[in-house]
C-alpha cells in the first residue's frame, strides 16, 4: 500500500495544462477515466435485466433494484426517470443501478420487456 506521502503528493494543477486527473495524471479535457470505466462496466454484462426488492441498509423500507441494463450513465438517468414516471414512485441511480422506492417488479417488468430487455426477477 502506498504511503499517505504518495497519495496526495500528485499534481493537481499546472500552470500549463490547468486541472489534471487525479487517477492518469492528464488535463481533464482529455481525461478519459470516466468513459473508460463505463465501457468496461457496460462490456462485464451478460445482456440480463435483474430486478430485486431489497430492504438492506435502508431502515426497513423495501426498495426495487434494476440491474444489468447495457446503457449509458445519461441513459440510465432517462430510463430511470420513465420508470419512475410509471410506478409514481421517487427514486435514483446509483453505480449502474436503477432504484425505486417500494416494490413495483410486476409493472417493471412488464415495462422493461415492452422495451424489448431479457428480464429475470432475481430474490425474495
Amino acid at each position: 500500500m502506498a504511503s499517505l506521502r504518495d497519495q496526495l503528493g500528485g499534481l493537481v494543477y499546472s500552470t500549463e495544462k490547468g486541472n489534471t486527473c487525479l487517477s492518469c495524471r492528464e488535463p481533464l479535457e482529455s481525461c478519459r477515466c470516466d468513459t473508460d470505466s463505463e465501457q468496461a462496466r457496460i462490456a462485464a454484462l451478460d445482456g440480463i435485466v435483474r430486478i430485486r426488492r431489497e430492504t438492506s441498509g435502508r431502515k426497513g423500507k423495501g426498495v426495487t433494484t434494476i440491474s444489468g441494463i447495457p446503457l449509458t450513465t445519461a441513459e440510465l438517468k432517462d430510463l430511470a426517470k420513465a420508470l419512475k414516471k410509471r410506478c409514481g414512485t421517487g427514486g435514483a441511480v446509483k453505480e449502474g443501478i436503477i432504484e425505486i422506492q417500494g416494490d413495483h417488479r410486476d409493472s417493471l417488468r412488464q415495462e422493461l420487456t415492452a422495451r424489448g430487455y431479457q428480464v429475470k426477477l432475481a430474490g425474495g
